[in-house]
């Protein structure tokens, strides 16, 4: 847990900083830190994370990112990452499958990816309208 210990060292008071109610008073990516080290303290071979960078700026993106790997190889442990933001499922995972309106359009490495027609259409986008 020396993430843990590390992020508590960050903060202005240590274990004594007020957070306030659910932690207000914690940035995006405190909060979402916080989040995962609640999923390591339950146990168990898998973390799942839902969204975990919904609201975080880039430089918090790259920091869940080094977090999320860190964790992975210290810990040993399965991460299934529910996630839009493209930059963190594929500095994450080494496998993806993608989804659209619930359907399953591809799975493969971040490499297959990026290269299949499908995910491309539904996500960069050749389409006008997505009813």
């Amino acid at each position: 847990m020396a993430n843990a210990q590390e992020f508590i060292d960050e903060m202005p008071e240590g274990l004594q900083t007020e957070i306030g109610e659910r932690g207000a008073s914690l940035s995006g990516g405190q909060r979402q830190r916080v989040f995962v080290a609640q999923g390591l303290a339950q146990g168990g071979d898998i973390l799942l994370l839902d969204e975990p960078a919904a609201g975080m700026n880039p430089t918090e993106k790259v920091e869940l990112i080094r977090l999320i790997q860190q964790v992975q190889k210290q810990f040993n442990l399965s991460v299934l990452l529910v996630e839009h933001s493209m930059k963190v499922v594929m500095g994450v995972c080494s496998r993806i499958a993608v989804l659209d309106y619930g359907v399953k359009i591809a799975e493969g490495t971040p490499q297959e990816i990026r290269s299949d027609p499908k995910v491309i259409e539904a996500y960069i986008g050749t389409r006008r309208s997505r009813n």
